[in-house]
C-alpha cells in the first residue's frame, strides 16, 4: 500500500523473484486453484520519467505510471479491483532498454484477499 511505501516499509504480497517462481505460480493458478470466472482488464497510463542517471554502469531511468485493474464477473457489473502506480527502474543494455525492477504501489490500504494474478 501507498502508506507503507511512503514510510519506507513496503509490503510484499507476491514475491516472484525468478522465472522458476513465475512458472510455479502459473502452474498453481492454472492447475490447482479454483475461483469464480471473470474477465480482468489492466489499464496502464503513460509513463512519467522521474529521473535519468548516468554512471560507470550506464544509464538508469526511474519512471512512474498509473494503473487500474477492472474486474468483470461473467454475470455481473465491472468494478475497480485495484488502482495505484508502478515505480519502474529501466537500464540501458547493449540489447536496448530493459526493465530492472518494478514496484507496484496500491492506492488503497485495503488489499483484496482475492489477489490471484500479480498486479
Amino acid at each position: 500500500p501507498r502508506e507503507n511505501f511512503e514510510q519506507g516499509l513496503p509490503v510484499c504480497l507476491l514475491a516472484l523473484e525468478s522465472k522458476a517462481m513465475i512458472r510455479d505460480r502459473v502452474y498453481g493458478v492454472k492447475e490447482t486453484m479454483y475461483h469464480d470466472p471473470y474477465y480482468q482488464r489492466h489499464i496502464v497510463g503513460t509513463p512519467r520519467v522521474l529521473s535519468v542517471e548516468r554512471d560507470a554502469d550506464g544509464e538508469r531511468i526511474t519512471a512512474e505510471a498509473s494503473y487500474a485493474v477492472i474486474r468483470t464477473k461473467y454475470d455481473g457489473d465491472s468494478t475497480i479491483f485495484n488502482a495505484g502506480y508502478y515505480r519502474d527502474v529501466i537500464v540501458r543494455t547493449p540489447e536496448g532498454l530493459k526493465l530492472k525492477s518494478r514496484l507496484c504501489v496500491y492506492d488503497s490500504e485495503m488489499i483484496p484477499n482475492s489477489v490471484i494474478y500479480p498486479i
